[in-house]
């Protein structure tokens, strides 16, 4: 039988190879399965056993990081999910091991998410000068964030040839390789257009660095794309700039983006397509916005006699 860091490295492979899954759930799924490889301290797929798994999920409850924060329960649950996949593939390969059946997924707190009122977003917008090239593009960050409902990867892997604007739309590549069409609203548009329109350089990436000496671009060949970490670090520049007390991140323009959409009536499964999420329950989250309407309405008219 082949040891079990073999067989890991052989699921990982499956993954991406068979399943077409991304690099960054191989990543994922990489990182959960080696902790519980390391904790167990196993050679063989064999002594994987309902006891083992058990006492593993006792020590994912309890395990803290440096500044004592606990794993958050929908955490535990993605070690769990990565072990029973695991598990699967083994069983898929005739491999003896504990079935994966065995092994259940608690069910993830519900939890509140934080979005911006369709006011805080326009102080979030209307705080950025927008005068010179370096604030015109942090201006199309904020305006796409919201008007196109981007994941922070979305939004630093475009490229300026992907922006139709003629159309204000463009297709983006999510999770799971997934491809959806998103859309580019009036204000975004006028902003990109200035934006391009001032772009001396030939780096293909949309939203690129710019050398803080000459406050131009650069036109060396290695491209200045802007990372996750750098959009982050300019929308929280922002957020307090616009003096909003929430903690805003990248991740709640889009919140807020499909807030927006069901509080003026758009339907659930159209703001699920928009978003790209796979299952209609990752956007139930946002049903929190139209239970209030509901109680308004219900207050407005229940009871009432003619």
């Amino acid at each position: 039988m082949p040891a079990i860091n073999s067989l890991l490295t052989d699921f990982l492979e499956y993954l991406e190879v068979e399943k077409g899954r991304s690099q960054k759930t191989i990543e994922n799924y990489h990182h959960y399965l080696i902790r519980f490889l390391l904790w167990a301290k196993i050679s063989n797929p064999e002594q994987i056993t309902p006891e083992l798994v058990r006492k593993y999920r006792i020590y994912l409850n309890r395990l803290a990081d440096g500044k004592g924060q606990q794993l958050k329960k929908i955490t535990q649950n993605y070690h769990m999910i990565a072990l029973r996949n695991f598990l699967k593939y083994l069983s898929k390969r005739d491999i003896q091991s504990m079935a994966a059946e065995k092994i259940e997924i608690g069910k993830n707190p519900t939890h509140e998410i934080e979005f911006l009122a369709g006011g805080e977003v326009q102080r979030l917008l209307n705080c950025v000068n927008s005068k010179n090239l370096k604030s015109l593009r942090d201006r199309c960050i904020l305006e796409l964030l919201f008007s196109a409902g981007l994941r922070v990867s979305e939004l630093t892997s475009l490229n300026r040839d992907q922006i139709n604007l003629d159309r204000q739309e463009f297709s983006v590549r999510g999770k799971g390789d997934k491809i959806r069409l998103v859309f580019v609203s009036d204000s975004a548009k006028n902003f990109l257009e200035k934006y391009l329109d001032k772009r001396i350089d030939l780096d293909e990436a949309l939203f690129i660095h710019f050398s803080k000496k000459k406050s131009q671009q650069t036109t060396g060949q290695e491209s200045k794309r802007l990372t996750p970490r750098s959009i982050q670090r300019i929308v929280k520049f922002y957020a307090a700039k616009a003096g909003l007390v929430k903690d805003v991140h990248p991740h709640t323009l889009r919140h807020s983006f499909a807030t927006d959409l069901l509080s003026n009536g758009a339907d659930i499964r159209s703001v699920q397509v928009m978003l790209g999420h796979s299952s209609i329950t990752t956007t139930q989250i946002y049903t929190h916005v139209t239970n209030e309407q509901l109680k308004q309405v219900h207050q407005k008219f229940h009871g009432r006699k003619a």
